[in-house]
């Protein structure tokens, strides 16, 4: 593991991916970008909040930088491809492991998941609860 803390300080564009998606040499991959950057900022140390803004960029902004995408991010004219997550920020998306609620590709939704619904039930009442932590 490089020392990716260290680069992304010195202002290098730092992005984290994985190529094995579920074959013989890595089983495990899921092509699941989240999941990518949980492990990249755990074994980085990078669990800060600073460390973790920092781990979700390297999946998405910094990631579109190193391929050179045209059309990439949410202003207007970009190509709409988007996965809308049940969280409220990117620190968030990497502490939950929200459900991809729609995953739109040039604007048209390609997949859905249900609204995660969560409850706990004390002195015999369900009572819904909500893990969102409003961190920004």
């Amino acid at each position: 593991m490089t020392r990716v803390p260290e680069l992304m300080s010195a202002g290098i564009n730092v992005a984290f991916g994985h190529d094995c998606v579920m074959d013989p040499w890595y089983s495990m991959g899921s092509h699941d970008m989240l999941e990518v950057a949980s492990m990249g900022l755990h074994v980085a140390q990078m669990t800060s909040l600073k460390g973790m803004q920092q781990a979700y960029d390297a999946v998405t902004v910094n990631g579109a930088k190193v391929l050179g995408l045209e059309g990439y991010g949410l202003e207007p004219g970009c190509h709409a491809d988007l996965v809308i997550l049940q969280a409220c920020s990117p620190i968030e998306a990497l502490q939950l492991k929200p459900a991809r609620l729609f995953v739109i590709r040039r604007g048209k939704v390609i997949a859905t998941t249900p609204e995660q619904q969560r409850s706990i039930i004390l002195d015999g009442q369900q009572q819904p609860v909500s893990f969102s932590t409003g961190l920004l």
